[in-house]
């Protein structure tokens, strides 16, 4: 069965980084296009940042030049550096496949200080 493990996030100050990964497994990894999405407290789950299997990358536009996603098909993770954090970046980060299967329990990231 396919598994999302995402892990990395926390508390921190806004200008700060964390940096995020999704373990990946049940699927043939490397030709997958994977999505970081995130939901905000009383917000729908959007979408952040997307890498495709050939490693090209996508940012909604309140991220672009902040956060950078990357992949390691050789262990199967996805990473999402995020620099210059902001209060408004608070959420639980979740990745998935396209077409979307079944979600995991995502990793809780809040910028407060």
């Amino acid at each position: 069965q396919v598994q999302f493990v995402e892990s990395g996030g926390g508390l921190v100050q806004p200008g700060g980084s964390l940096r995020l990964s999704c373990a990946v497994s049940g699927i043939t990894f490397r030709i997958e296009d994977i999505v970081w999405y995130r939901q905000a407290p009383g917000k729908q789950r959007d979408w952040a940042a997307r890498i495709t299997r050939e490693g090209i990358t996508q940012y909604e536009e309140s991220v672009k030049g902040r956060f950078t996603i990357s992949r390691d098909n050789a262990k199967n993770t996805v990473y999402l550096q995020m620099n210059r954090l902001k209060p408004e970046d608070t959420a639980v980060y979740y990745c998935n496949r396209v077409p979307n299967v079944s979600w995991g329990q995502g990793t809780q990231v809040t910028v407060s200080s």
